[in-house]
């Protein structure tokens, strides 16, 4: 499983990084800049977390290997 974002829904909240700092970290801007490793097993449900409280629903969980 990847992090991926949808950079037309996302508005820069940085909810994402604050939830997953070990994916996701912020650009000047406040908008999220993912490493594009797979989450590894134990952060998955942090990963799923961090989805679901996307104010904009921007931050998606992709099968790998997309």
């Amino acid at each position: 499983m990847r992090v991926a974002v949808d950079p037309i829904q996302c508005v820069a909240h940085g909810l994402c990084a604050e939830l997953l700092p070990e994916r996701i970290r912020l650009d000047d801007w406040g908008y999220p800049i993912l490493d594009g490793e797979p989450v590894p097993r134990e952060l998955v449900g942090i990963a799923r977390r961090a989805a679901d409280a996307c104010p904009t629903l921007a931050l998606l969980l992709e099968p790998d290997g997309k």
